[in-house]
C-alpha cells in the first residue's frame, strides 16, 4: 500500500462514489474513505473526489444544492490551501457552484441525456491530473449527463485559454476537434478544465470508469494514477 489517501464524498443522490472507491482502492491499491456529506472533517485525506450522479436530485440545478452540504465547507477550503480535487460530472457541476472553478454547466445542445464513449484530447500535460498523459494524447472514456454543456463568457474563455486551463477536448479517434465529436455543445469542445493554481480539475466524462479494460477502456485510469502519483 502506497501513500496518499483519498476521500470520496458522498451525497444523497451519488452514484459513481463507489466506481472512484473502486478505481482508486482496488485498481490504484491506495487508501480510500467514502466521506458523508454531512462530515465537518475531511480526515486527513490528500485527494478529495466529488463523484457523479445526482446529488439531491439536481433540484434546483445541477450540482447547485449539494454545494451547501457542510463538507463542501471543508473541500473549499482544502482546495483553497492547494489540495487536489477532482469533480467529475456532478462533482464538477459542484465544483462551478461552489466557485472553485469558472463557468457553467447547461442543458445539453440537444436537450437529452447522453450515455456513451467518447475521445478525449488532452490540451494539457502541466496538472497533477494529466503528467502522465502527453499533449494531443487521445483517450476514451464514457459520458453519462444531461448537463454538460459547458458555457462561460468571452473573457472566461480568454483566461481559461491563456492560462492553459483547458484539460481535454471532445474530439475524434484520431484527436480532431469537430462539431461531430462534441456531445453536449460544450464550447470549444471543452470537457475538462483546472483551476488557475491547477490543484482543482472538473471534468464531465468518467475516468473512474474507464480504468479496467474489462469495463471497455481504462483510458481513464493514467488520469486517476497521475493524481494519486503526484501525492507521493
Amino acid at each position: 500500500m502506497t501513500t496518499g489517501k483519498v476521500g470520496v464524498v458522498v451525497f444523497p443522490g451519488s452514484n459513481c462514489d463507489m466506481d472512484a472507491y473502486n478505481a482508486f482502492g482496488s485498481v490504484l491499491n491506495r487508501r480510500v474513505e467514502l466521506l458523508w456529506h454531512k462530515e465537518t472533517s475531511l480526515d486527513g485525506v490528500d485527494l478529495v473526489v466529488l463523484p457523479g450522479g445526482f446529488s439531491y436530485g439536481d433540484y434546483l440545478r445541477s450540482g447547485a444544492i449539494a454545494r451547501f452540504s457542510p463538507i463542501m465547507n471543508e473541500v473549499v477550503s482544502f482546495a483553497r490551501k492547494g489540495g487536489l480535487v477532482i469533480g467529475i460530472c456532478n462533482g464538477f457541476q459542484v465544483l462551478v457552484e461552489a466557485g472553485l472553478l469558472p463557468g457553467a454547466l447547461l442543458r445539453n445542445s440537444n436537450l437529452k441525456f447522453v450515455c456513451k464513449q467518447v475521445y478525449l484530447r488532452t490540451e494539457t500535460t502541466s496538472t497533477p491530473f494529466t503528467s502522465g498523459l502527453k499533449k494531443g494524447e487521445v483517450i476514451k472514456v464514457p459520458i453519462a449527463h444531461g448537463d454538460g454543456n459547458y458555457y462561460a463568457d468571452d473573457n472566461t474563455i480568454k483566461g481559461l485559454q491563456d492560462n492553459d486551463q483547458i484539460v481535454f477536448k471532445y474530439a475524434t479517434a484520431a484527436g480532431e476537434i469537430t462539431a461531430e465529436s462534441n456531445p453536449n455543445g460544450s464550447m470549444l469542445n471543452i470537457a475538462g478544465i483546472v483551476s488557475r493554481e491547477r490543484n482543482v480539475i472538473g471534468m464531465m466524462p468518467h475516468p473512474e470508469r474507464a480504468a479496467e479494460k474489462l469495463l471497455g477502456s481504462d483510458g481513464g485510469l493514467v488520469v486517476l494514477k497521475s493524481a494519486v502519483e503526484s501525492l507521493n
